[in-house]
């Protein structure tokens, strides 16, 4: 008798003990469910914020395109030329405004040192300037936050030295 109530009493704690590993099971598989929720939830807003990421800018360039726009239609006659060329530096304005709104600063290059982190050497010229110092940019760099959006192409210096006489 002994031994079965200690049978009955070991059966009752193996059917307790099955039902806490099931009620762990099945919390296990609530977490990882949410779980595997959560992340599609987040690609899903990374790929909305990607996205749409540039819209306020597009929105701005939009308004620049107008405005080109409205110079073209505008220029009638080469009378208008004079109109037209202060609209276009209206434009020019704006549009470096937008720039420094959205943080994009131009690289500093004419007379500055070759940097080949930020500048892109595509010529060098003989010079009586030190090597390596940009005589002309070909094309401008600019900076997004401080890291380099794109290169400025430049012409850098080569010391000419042909004008120098050998040891005297």
């Amino acid at each position: 008798m002994y031994n079965k109530m200690k049978d009955k009493k070991a059966k009752k704690d193996v059917k307790k003990q099955e039902k806490q590993v099931n009620d762990y099971i099945n919390d296990v598989k609530r977490i990882q469910a949410e779980f595997e929720n959560y992340v599609k939830r987040s690609n899903k807003e990374k790929e909305e914020f990607t996205k749409y990421a540039s819209h306020n800018l597009l929105l701005k360039l939009l308004n620049m395109a107008d405005d080109f726009d409205r110079a073209v239609h505008n220029m009638k006659s080469p009378k208008d030329s004079k109109e037209f060329s202060s609209g276009i530096e209206l434009i020019h304005k704006n549009f470096h405004k937008v720039l420094d709104e959205e943080n994009v600063k131009e690289i500093k290059s004419v007379g500055e040192n070759f940097d080949p982190y930020l500048h892109e050497v595509i010529q060098k010229k003989k010079s009586d300037k030190d090597d390596n110092v940009i005589l002309e940019e070909v094309q401008k760099g600019y900076t997004l936050h401080g890291k380099v959006l794109r290169s400025s192409k430049v012409i850098i210096s080569e010391k000419d030295n042909s004008n120098l006489r050998g040891g005297k």
